[in-house]
């Protein structure tokens, strides 16, 4: 594996019923590398990374991440190994504070048995405040969580995400929802975030995709159609055909 590329997928299949979701993919993503994947609906975004993170099984072709193959890793696992992912829909404990959401999301707090012993350290109480500074959600620790906005909401998953420091972040459309300056807030938050890890993007806003792409894939039918620069990608006659001319 070459040292430079956190996550190599080669040939990567998956069929439903005979249609190919994902068809002969090769994708590869760096250590420290923010990559936005777009594309028409139907053309197989969330199915890739619902392959990445073990809850969709291929069909044919291989899955590495850091000199590990992932293919038949159990879900569990494939986070073990340092893989986060963010669904569409934000998914946090509303009765909880911030401050809970994040302390319970903390890998010494993952399971029931470990719980039990579970010991809240000054180190995770800074690490804690560290997240939320990262999150902008300082000053709501003590809130409900089900009183933030749902920008924030998003926020505070992509917090619990990040206080189990994955190598790989993947995000479904994190900005749906959002205003102007909640989304610009975001493209500055995932910015700073690849800082430290891998985030792969699937997202419709290209106002945002140009705030955050410096590289972009383009999935068509469950094949690469374009990679590159957001400004080439755009350019591309068939890109402009299939999804951004709709």
């Amino acid at each position: 594996m070459n040292n430079a590329m956190l996550l190599e997928i080669e040939d990567l299949e998956v069929s439903f019923d005979g249609f190919k979701a994902i068809d002969g993919l090769n994708f590869y993503v760096e250590r420290h590398e923010l990559r936005v994947v777009i594309g028409p609906n139907g053309a197989g975004k969330t199915t890739l990374l619902d392959l990445i993170c073990g809850k969709t099984r291929a069909t044919g072709g291989r899955i590495t991440f850091n000199n590990r193959e992932l293919t038949r890793l159990a879900e569990h696992r494939i986070v073990q190994a340092g893989v986060g992912r963010k669904f569409q829909t934000p998914s946090v404990y509303e009765n909880l504070t911030v401050y809970q959401n994040l302390e319970l999301s903390s890998p010494g707090a993952r399971s029931v048995l470990s719980s039990l012993f579970f010991r809240r350290t000054p180190e995770l109480r800074s690490r804690i405040d560290e997240i939320a500074r990262t999150i902008y959600l300082s000053d709501q620790l003590t809130i409900s969580a089900g009183l933030l906005s749902h920008g924030q909401k998003q926020w505070l998953e992509i917090g619990m995400l990040l206080i189990q420091d994955p190598q790989l972040l993947m995000l479904d459309e994190p900005v749906a929802g959002m205003s102007v300056p909640e989304r610009e807030a975001t493209a500055a938050l995932l910015n700073r975030i690849r800082e430290n890890r891998a985030v792969i993007v699937i997202e419709h806003d290209m106002d945002f995709v140009k705030e955050i792409g410096r590289k972009v894939t383009v999935l068509h039918q469950g094949r690469i159609i374009a990679e590159g620069p957001v400004e080439k990608v755009a350019a591309d006659e068939r890109v402009i055909e299939v999804y951004l001319g709709h």
